[in-house]
């Protein structure tokens, strides 16, 4: 059902969702971050992972999740993010991590890109595979940022693995072989709002052909705004209508889809544990 006013999809009460991956702490969301909140909650996004990409994006990540109850934070370098990374940078953030980990469920975003090439693709694999095994040691699950790079990808997590905490291919850009390949990881397979897009068949396929149990959903935000937002800022309420495509995709309810996807996201990030805000540490 819908809401008239709004367009917008509506879930059953006592139902709710996850945004597996969003980046709160970026400038995008300075001026109004408590109604970004406030609209997660009314659109029954009731826990939202918040993305470290860089060891300050990571400590604010952690500061958001000590401050508000509903975010849980993840900690990691991003591929466009590695020049200035020394063995230092991963001492003091594998540090961080232990210190923090109340709060921090998962490591990443880190893996390939291929497409910007920010960092000469060498070294994004020799960092790749330095954060893989700092995600095996830190028994954390690995959060993948993989574009225009399935090939390297694939070799280095089979080469790395396997991996007792699992993982997750975000804003999976792959096809539904590539997919299969993945999921043979046990590897959990994460669908943006890309999905919403009707050119968007590869994605679509793989949204409808993967078993439900390794599903997971995620705004990417502020990046890649659904469809009727396209173009605009993303945000964690909009995951509602990348939910609402999908089941309508897969030919099941809502409510179902919602159910499933948030209980796939609370097992991989061990969300069953209790979380109160608490003062900020400043040190971090």
């Amino acid at each position: 059902m819908k809401d008239q006013k709004h367009d917008t999809p509506v879930l059953a009460e006592g139902i709710q969702l996850v945004d597996s991956h969003c980046h709160l702490d970026m400038e995008s969301y300075a001026e109004d971050l408590e109604d970004v909140l406030e609209r997660a909650r009314q659109h029954k996004v009731a826990t939202i992972i918040t993305i470290g990409v860089d060891p300050d994006s990571s400590k604010k990540a952690v500061r958001l999740a000590q401050q508000h109850p509903e975010i849980w934070a993840s900690a990691g370098i991003h591929p466009h993010d590695l020049l200035s990374v020394t063995d230092s940078t991963y001492t003091k953030l594998f540090e961080f991590i232990e210190a923090n980990r109340e709060w921090i469920v998962g490591y990443g975003e880190i893996g390939l890109d291929y497409a910007k090439q920010r960092c000469e693709p060498g070294i994004q694999r020799r960092h790749f595979q330095t954060q893989l095994d700092m995600a095996k040691n830190l028994k954390l699950p690995v959060i993948i940022h993989d574009r225009e790079a399935h090939e390297d990808t694939l070799r280095l997590l089979r080469d790395c693995g396997p991996f007792p905490a699992g993982g997750v291919m975000h804003c999976f850009s792959g096809d539904y072989h590539f997919a299969r390949k993945i999921l043979d990881l046990g590897f959990s397979i994460s669908i943006p709002g890309i999905v919403t897009f009707k050119n968007a068949a590869d994605l679509r396929k793989v949204a409808v052909e993967i078993p439900l149990a390794s599903l997971l959903l995620e705004t990417d935000g502020p990046y890649l705004a659904p469809h009727p937002w396209r173009g605009r800022r993303n945000e964690p309420s909009y995951v509602l209508h990348t939910a609402a495509c999908v089941a309508e995709l897969r030919g099941i309810s809502l409510s179902l889809l919602a159910r499933a996807t948030t209980a796939n996201a609370v097992s991989l990030f061990d969300l069953h544990r209790p979380k109160q805000p608490t003062e900020l540490d400043h040190d971090n």
